[in-house]
């Protein structure tokens, strides 16, 4: 008589859900700490990532970037997220289903209530440890901007801010621009 196989022979749990997450139909999927959450955004949510990418933009195509809400990786961990908002290559954009934090020049979160805590601290610190070079925090519940730098396996080292919307925030380089954020 056969008996059944151990319920993990052979497979390996982070790619199984990471195949899992990219097969849900309908609204975005993203894995936050082994959890698989839905996150069909509000319209004010969706005003905040938009009045951050109009004001971007002209300066991500003279780099030769887009911006988008694609899938990142983070290999090794538990997590796949789908950012509010994320500046890429297009050269890198057009082959990959998914990037590394690394691979992107900017990543900008939208906070919610659900979700405020999630980005301000869980995604800060695994953006950091991947190497995401810039995470700007749009924190509508505060009603507040950060802009996170110098990422490092301990966490961002730079930070600027928080400051309240309606203050000037400078994007360093390659943006090297102020951003307005009375509209956010």
């Amino acid at each position: 008589m056969a008996t059944a196989p151990e319920y993990n022979e052979g497979i390996d749990p982070e790619r199984a859900l990471k195949f899992a997450v990219q097969r849900v139909h309908g609204d975005r999927a993203e894995i936050i700490e082994g959890v698989i959450g839905f996150m069909p955004p509000a319209w004010d949510h969706e005003n905040a990532a938009e009045a951050v990418r109009d004001q971007i933009k002209g300066r991500v195509r003279e780099l030769g970037c887009l911006t988008g809400s694609g899938n990142l990786d983070l290999p090794g961990s538990p997590n796949w997220y789908v950012p509010d908002l994320a500046v890429v290559p297009k050269d890198l954009a057009k082959r990959a289903n998914a990037l590394l934090p690394d691979q992107t020049l900017l990543i900008v979160e939208v906070t919610s209530e659900s979700n405020a805590e999630t980005d301000r601290v869980v995604k800060r610190k695994r953006y950091a440890e991947y190497g995401a070079p810039l995470y700007l925090l749009v924190d509508r519940v505060e009603k507040s901007i950060t802009l996170f730098s110098e990422p490092g396996p301990l966490g961002y080292t730079g930070a600027e801010g928080p400051h309240p919307f309606g203050t000037p925030l400078h994007l360093p380089a390659p943006f090297d621009l102020d951003l307005d954020t009375s509209d956010l």
